[in-house]
């Protein structure tokens, strides 16, 4: 036959969609052409897969040949269509039978030897082979077949060269079914990482990192050089709860196209931690065809913002959306995409320029501190659940050397606490939207009082006093508690003091005064 059609995908964002490869040999003079919208990379596919078939010992059609990779309107990019081609032209040119091939779908680079090199985003390739066409195979280099071959129900087939792809589609071999990369179990012991019993002294900054792990809220800790605030955000992991498959196949498919996959941490929680000098596209994403940032790696984990005012405004800005959305939206001249970016913010700054505000030997003036402070807008605060002030390092507990309450044993009330919200809503309280916050965190009168005043006195937005509720619901969850009593409220009105303090209303004393911080 003179056309033939093979199945494969393109990588689009974090979603991997179809393309028919549609092949066609015509008479007229010696051509080779590919069309659908293919980057440089696919159209430099000519001179690789033209070696591949005559290294192989396959004729190549002295005639008109024609690739269309549809849909047309697809961006595509790289040589995961090498082999997809190579076998279109074979089908076209009757060198090998279209039937074998219209249950599979082809995924790899030839090199100029005929041999299948690895190519990017074969979980995120299988994930969408699994929602779309769960009935086919999926032919993949072998070096990268069992990262593929984690996606349960999906069938991936492993070769080392165009050569053996040829050979199983005449019946004469069989490839091997890929075997998945060694994923661990949801209760395995974690990977090792920092342990809170490191850090000493500090009970407030503890506890704030305790209730930002329990409801996956985000998380600002303000202080001087010194006083433990990367320290304790680097150790914010170990507490954290390990993740659900999905989530982990999900997460992994972001790490893949990247290159960072790695299966030994498939059910660790993500944890980015980008220096204050990465772009705006390195942050949220972007290029031509647009990639995923740093947001969308630490997807169901951890994004780390250390000196967060010395990120630019503008890249801190780009935010926004995804704090409140779990998404970042990329649009582009001819087509947009979605990148998932459910992450949890922790940041940490100092308090001013040289860091010892308050201090005998801080020379800042007020407008400098201000202007300073002031670097982080007004709306990226606002979406900060917990802001604390850090206090310097207690020297006592350091000398002492008196091991601190380990993760494991914080991380046992957080499994606890986050078991509650999931069998209450489903999900952690940080992710609530207003309607689920009245249903699933109501408030009896005195604390309703209690947060009225506050949000005149450190005049709240809806957001912050919705996030107060937030927050008041994971301590509750935290003490075991069904109702949100008073004493919740107040704590939580407490972690909104750090930065940007309204000045208190003459008509009475400051409520968040009483919050106390717990340690």
């Amino acid at each position: 036959m003179s056309l033939a059609l093979v199945h494969s995908r393109a990588l689009l964002g974090a979603r991997a969609p179809a393309v028919t490869v549609e092949v066609h040999v015509a008479n007229g003079l010696p051509a080779f052409h590919i069309v659908g919208l293919p980057a440089a990379a696919v159209r430099e596919s000519r001179e690789r897969v033209r070696a591949a078939l005559l290294h192989c010992g396959f004729g190549f059609p002295n005639r008109r040949l024609t690739v269309n990779l549809a849909p047309a309107d697809l961006p595509k990019d790289s040589g995961r269509f090498d082999l997809p081609i190579a076998i279109g032209i074979l089908v076209a040119t009757g060198q090998l039978p279209a039937q074998p091939v219209r249950d599979h779908e082809l995924v790899g680079e030839l090199s100029l030897t005929g041999a299948l090199r690895p190519s990017p985003g074969l979980l995120a390739i299988a994930l969408g082979l699994r929602r779309e066409a769960p009935d086919r195979r999926l032919v993949v280099p072998a070096a990268d077949a069992a990262q593929a071959a984690v996606v349960p129900g999906v069938r991936v087939l492993a070769s080392d060269s165009l050569a053996d792809v040829c050979a199983y589609f005449r019946g004469e071999t069989e490839l091997a079914l890929a075997l998945p990369a060694a994923m661990p179990d949801a209760d395995a012991a974690p990977q090792p990482c920092p342990d809170f019993a490191d850090v000493l002294g500090q009970p407030a900054a503890r506890r704030a990192a305790e209730l930002a792990a329990a409801g996956r809220h985000s998380l600002l800790l303000v202080g001087p050089p010194g006083s433990g605030k990367s320290m304790i955000a680097a150790r914010l992991a170990s507490i954290l709860p390990p993740l659900a498959e999905d989530e982990a196949l999900e997460t992994g498919a972001i790490a893949a196209l990247r290159g960072l996959f790695d299966p030994r941490r498939l059910r660790a929680r993500p944890f980015r931690s980008p220096h204050h000098s990465a772009s705006t596209a390195a942050l949220v994403g972007g290029g031509n065809p647009p990639r995923p940032g740093e947001a969308s790696l630490a997807h169901f984990g951890v994004l780390f913002l250390d000196e967060l005012p010395e990120f630019g405004r503008g890249t801190l800005d780009a935010l926004r959306e995804p704090l409140e959305t779990g998404r970042i939206e990329i649009a582009r001249a001819g087509h947009a995409i979605t990148l998932p970016a459910d992450f949890q913010l922790v940041a940490a700054m100092n308090p001013c320029p040289c860091g010892q505000f308050g201090s005998i030997g801080c020379h800042c003036s007020p407008e400098r501190v201000r202007r300073y402070q002031q670097r982080i807008s007004g709306p990226i605060l606002d979406r900060i659940d917990l802001q604390l002030n850090v206090a310097p390092t207690d020297q006592a507990a350091l000398l002492a050397g008196r091991p601190a309450e380990p993760s494991a044993t914080i991380a046992r009330r957080v499994g606890r606490a986050w078991r509650r919200q999931l069998d209450r809503q489903g999900r952690p309280n940080a992710r609530l939207d207003a309607a689920a916050i009245n249903r699933h965190a109501p408030l009896p009168d005195d604390a309703r009082q209690l947060l009225a005043s506050a949000a005149r006195h450190l005049r709240l937005s809806g957001r912050g006093m919705h996030r107060i509720m937030r927050v008041a619901r994971t301590i509750a969850d935290l003490d075991e508690a069904d109702t949100i009593t008073v004493g919740h409220v107040a704590e939580a009105v407490g972690y909104r003091r750090a930065l940007f303090r309204a000045p208190p209303e003459p008509d009475g004393a400051d409520p968040a005064a009483a919050a106390p911080m717990l340690g």
